[in-house]
């Protein structure tokens, strides 16, 4: 392949070769250090990052509050330590590397969180990369610590909106524009109500697009860095040094996932080896409402099972809803169509007795100790989203974003973090990117084969 030159990103030469930010306490100072040490732009996620006592000892994080604004602030107490412990992990590792932080724009106390840690990381941190929404302010904040900013985005409409709204008034700021395809990408996928979640679209066609709006803002030197669906850089050869698209870097996120650096459990790294194509899965039980992309494990499928025993149900006689239903501990009559009686009678008979009401007037039918376990991790929330469909939160005066909890979707950071840290990759979300299955096919990991950073790197600068 072509040779893999260094480009200018942000004042500062590099390798074109980017690590994706993975939270919770995936990408960490260790993994992003060894990246940037190797000439790329290494990236921690300050999404609830871990925190080390004076004597070097993981913090657990353990909630005392006993409301969930109280374990909100707590939870931005521990974010910040957090993030700033592994911001300083990295740039020791990478004292002259470059070095940006991760965090998603939906993150519950974003802003408090990210000028915690800028204000204690001045000097360490380079740039801020930010998605999952829409992150029109991350420019200000960026801004005002005079380190640059890269968004991440999944369409020309969604940066131009941004560019209008807020980076323009902050452009020598902005460090790269990171698309992030998502029908390929790992974690949160950015797919609009106008895309098809089972068409992928070309990404070149996308990114020349977003170029365009670039070049017409005097952007034109500022590069566009792919993220989503990269594994060879041989792949993608006729990006590099390509007119159209102008700088170009590449962003890896669920390779990184492999390396002796990764903080992940080894059991979580045997299972990668073991992927097929297809068994990472686009779904929506997020609780943050977005697409996102996960190893197909018992977990997801038991959410999808879930949703499955799901009826509609009415308060009373209308239309084709004429069957009566006890619901409840007092046996409130509901009324279902016959059809949905007869389901939700054979599911109560195969053990799932517990009726919980949805949001869109549905019901999903579970065991007793899965809705037990649904109720305990409702009342357990501790805001770490700015919205959340599986608890109600919201980051308002209210507290709550109006509408009824979904026990359709699940606590997104008790399984994130569980499966951080040891936790059964079974019945926890394993987010990986589409690739993945290519694990088990490259030969460059036969025989289990883990290499450090360096190693992956001088793998991915000959183009495999």
């Amino acid at each position: 392949m072509k040779t893999l030159n260094a480009i200018k990103i942000a004042g500062k030469e590099v390798l074109p070769l980017v690590e994706g930010g993975k939270g919770i306490s995936v990408s960490n100072g260790e993994s992003s250090g060894a990246w940037s040490a190797c000439g790329g732009i290494g990236t921690f996620s300050a999404v609830n990052a871990d925190a080390y006592d004076k004597d070097g000892n993981l913090i657990p994080i353990v909630y005392h509050g006993k409301t969930r604004r109280e374990r909100h602030h707590e939870l931005i107490d521990f974010a910040v330590k957090g993030g700033i412990d592994q911001a300083k992990i990295a740039r020791d590792m990478a004292p002259n590397g470059m070095l940006n932080m991760n965090v998603l724009w939906e993150m519950g106390a974003v802003e408090p969180i990210l000028y915690g840690i800028l204000e204690k990381t001045k000097g360490i941190v380079n740039g801020v990369t930010c998605g999952a929404g829409m992150p029109y302010k991350v420019a200000q904040i960026a801004s005002e610590y005079k380190i640059h900013y890269y968004p991440i985005v999944s369409s020309a409409r969604a940066f131009k909106a941004l560019w209008k709204r807020s980076y323009h008034k902050f452009s020598e700021w902005l460090g790269g524009v990171v698309y992030e395809d998502p029908w390929r990408a790992g974690g949160h996928n950015g797919i609009s109500r106008a895309e098809d979640p089972n068409k992928p679209e070309d990404p070149y066609h996308r990114v020349r697009l977003i170029r365009e709006v670039m070049n017409e803002a005097g952007l034109n030197h500022v590069p566009i860095i792919m993220a989503g669906g990269v594994w060879h850089l041989k792949d993608w050869e006729d990006w590099v040094d390509n007119k159209e698209l102008g700088p170009i870097a590449f962003q890896f996120g669920t390779r990184p996932l492999l390396t002796k650096e990764s903080p992940i459990s080894d059991a979580w790294k045997q299972k990668l080896f073991t992927l097929k194509e297809g068994d990472v899965y686009l779904n929506r039980f997020s609780p943050t409402g977005f697409y996102s992309s996960a190893v197909r494990n018992d977990f997801l499928k038991d959410l999808q099972s879930r949703s499955e025993r799901q009826v509609a149900f009415a308060t009373e006689i209308v239309g084709e809803h004429t069957k009566a239903f006890p619901f409840g501990p007092r046996k409130r009559l509901i009324y279902l169509a016959p059809k949905d009686y007869n389901h939700a009678t054979e599911w109560m008979m195969q053990g799932y007795t517990e009726a919980m009401k949805t949001p869109d007037s549905t019901l999903v039918f579970v065991t007793p100790k899965e809705s037990s376990q649904i109720l305990k991790d409702q009342r357990d929330c501790m805001g770490c989203l700015s919205a959340c469909l599986f608890s109600n939160w919201a980051q308002n005066e209210a507290g709550t974003t109006g509408r009824k909890a979904d026990p359709r979707s699940f606590c997104i950071q008790k399984s994130l973090m569980d499966i951080a840290h040891d936790g059964d990759i079974n019945q926890n979300l394993m987010f990986a990117g589409h690739t993945a299955y290519k694990f088990s096919q490259d030969p460059f990991y036969q025989n289990g084969f883990i290499p450090t950073v360096k190693q992956l790197m001088d793998r991915i600068k000959i183009g495999l």
